[in-house]
């Protein structure tokens, strides 16, 4: 008697739509519930090397918290490669002006460093407000 591993096949991975509300959730706790739907590993037969993971609608993106005095102490940082090229902006800075990338870059940290990872990312979307385009979808929310 022999008990075989499962291995899900590419062709028969199924990706779901899910809908989050960050409105008044914590940046890091939020991030790391997307990062495993992302990656599938919510499913019962999630496979490292197979791409069974589903897509994540985020909604209220600029109402995200962040506990602490992280919106002036939390510094995103990065560098052109040239001589006096490095760029440093407060958590709060990326919030008033972009707040869909504070979650994106939450999430893409805490996703693996391999191939997949940029196809996962693809299926993030983050919007700023109440309002975004995949009704059509039939989102549901995310527990």
């Amino acid at each position: 008697m022999s008990s075989r591993t499962f291995v899900l096949r590419q062709e028969d991975a199924h990706h779901d739509w899910f809908i989050v509300d960050a409105e008044g959730q914590r940046l890091g706790l939020l991030a790391t519930r997307i990062a495993q739907v992302l990656t599938g590993k919510h499913k019962a037969t999630y496979t490292p090397h197979t791409d069974d993971g589903d897509h994540v609608v985020v909604i209220n993106a600029e109402k995200i918290e962040l506990s602490g005095a992280k919106w002036q102490q939390k510094v995103y940082r990065k560098h052109s490669g040239y001589p006096g090229g490095l760029h440093e902006e407060t958590a709060q800075e990326v919030r008033d002006e972009h707040p869909e990338r504070l979650i994106e870059r939450a999430v893409r940290g805490m996703l693996a460093p391999n191939k997949l990872r940029a196809v996962r990312l693809n299926r993030l979307k983050v919007y700023a407000g109440a309002a975004h385009p995949h009704s059509g979808q039939n989102p549901q929310p995310l527990a």
